[in-house]
């Protein structure tokens, strides 16, 4: 026997099915997809589109928002507690906390924790060590002679860890910028209250010293060309007096003499 004579098994392998060859084949014009067009390739999804229109998801009113930060607890309730004590999946003897509910597949162990739920029938007397749990669970675990008891939840952060050192650090930063920010304020109030005096002296003086001056040359300019006329004019009036009344002064005192 030779490679080229080695074969399969009869029927183990078909020959591929020859698509868009004739109605006769069966797979012919639409060579199975049932339609032409887009709607026969693939990749294309068109489930939402309605032909250009606003489609209906987007038409429909916004509700509510999604919680990042939700818990979300596993439901565990007592009859499901009560049916693995009885088939010895769980000790009713010992503390029944998250551990051991994983380990006898009541829960995952996937999610924040366990809320048991008072569905069903509980006769033993169990020590449940929880996160959540409905206050008719409570009372019928204590009816049955029972406890349980709601874990606290964990730190958001460990105090070891790199995100803690890392909110310190930035803590400490800001504190140490917020008090270089005061004690330049400081600097800066004392120095603005000593220049604003010293300033305010100077101008007052120079301000005093330019003032009447300036009055005085404003007034000066505010004067009715008139009024500097009419001076004129009496004091060119008032000199022919004063002349004539010397002259008669000189004429009388020879007379005397």
């Amino acid at each position: 026997m030779r490679i080229n004579q080695l074969s399969d098994r009869p029927g183990a392998s078909r020959n591929k099915r020859r698509l868009g060859r004739g109605s006769a084949s069966g797979k012919g014009k639409t060579a199975g997809r049932g339609h032409n067009g887009q709607k026969s390739r693939s990749g294309v999804s068109i489930k939402g589109f309605e032909g250009g229109q606003m489609p209906f998801y987007r038409r429909l009113p916004k509700r509510g928002f999604n919680n990042i930060f939700r818990k979300e607890f596993e439901i565990l309730n007592i009859g499901q507690l009560q049916k693995a004590v009885d088939s010895g999946r769980l000790d009713g003897g010992k503390a029944i906390d998250e551990a051991a509910l994983k380990t006898s597949g009541l829960v995952r162990g996937r999610n924040s924790g366990t809320r048991v739920l008072a569905q069903g029938e509980l006769t033993a007397a169990l020590r449940i060590e929880v996160a959540g749990a409905s206050k008719a669970a409570v009372a019928a675990v204590e009816k049955a002679g029972g406890k349980i008891t709601i874990l606290q939840p964990k730190a958001e952060l460990n105090p070891d860890g790199k995100k803690a050192k890392k909110k310190a650090e930035r803590e400490a930063a800001q504190q140490a910028v917020l008090k270089a920010v005061n004690k330049a304020d400081k600097k800066s109030e004392k120095k603005g209250d000593k220049k604003p005096e010293k300033k305010a002296e100077k101008k007052g003086d120079k301000k005093s010293e330019k003032r009447p001056e300036k009055k005085a040359e404003k007034k000066a300019d505010k004067e009715p060309k008139e009024t500097k006329e009419t001076k004129e004019v009496t004091q060119k009036a008032a000199a022919p007096d004063s002349e004539k009344s010397g002259d008669g002064e000189d004429s009388q005192g020879p007379t005397d003499a």
